[in-house]
Formats: C-alpha cells, structure tokens, sequence
C-alpha cells in the first residue's frame, strides 16, 4: 500500500507559479514511478506529466515547457512545479503511484492515488 497526501494548491493570477508537493508513505518510495493528473469540471481526468523510479519524465503536450516534475526520494516527495500558469490550468491536481514500469500516461496504469489539491488560476 502507498498513501499519497498533495499540498500546495491555491489561487494564482495567470502568468503566476506554484508548486505542488506529494507525500508518498506505505511501500518503498524508490519502487514506484509517480504521475500527476488533473481534473477540471464537467471534463474527464487528464494526464499531466510522470517521474519514473529512474528520474525520466514526461509531459502532456498542453503543459510541456511549463511545468516539470521532480522526486525527492530522501523526503519520499514528489513535485510538480507549474509555471506560466493558464485559466485552463484550473483543476484538482492528484499525484498517483504505479507499481509499473516504462512510460505511464494512462490513470489505469497507476496503483494509488492522493486525495486532490485545488488549483484555481484566476485571468
């Protein structure tokens, strides 16, 4: 089992910045890849970007260049700093877990899931 909690969420203009930390606990940090999604009302959860057990990343088209994702595995911690941020930014971000490897893009390719942290963007 692996239990996720997300934090950092908030309001933030357009063109601002935030950062979002995820705190994984349960199974051994270093044996899970980590992805980040996110969910805007009225529309189905979405891909944002994944960290693999090695470091490799990778990221929706919509956000790539504006965000990164980055692991800690000292704090069992992962990242997901947004930059430039849009009105279309607006979601609840979740951090999920997968005990799979290669590249994971798809939410049924993840284990365990945190609970959300609102994101508003405001114009």
């Amino acid at each position: 089992q692996v239990q996720l909690v997300e934090s950092g969420g908030g309001l933030v203009q357009a063109g601002g910045s935030l950062r979002l930390s995820c705190v994984a606990s349960g199974r051994t940090f270093t044996r899970v890849a980590m992805g980040w999604f996110r969910q805007a009302p009225g529309k189905e959860r979405e891909f944002v970007g994944f960290v693999s057990r090695g470091g490799t990343t990778n990221y929706a088209n919509s956000v790539k260049g504006r965000f990164s994702i980055s692991r800690e595995d000292a704090k069992n911690t992962v990242y997901l700093q947004m930059n430039s941020l849009k009105p279309e930014d607006t979601a609840v971000y979740y951090c999920a877990a997968s005990l799979r490897i290669g590249v994971l893009i798809r939410d049924y390719e993840f284990d365990y899931w945190g609970q959300g942290t609102q994101v508003t963007v405001s114009s």
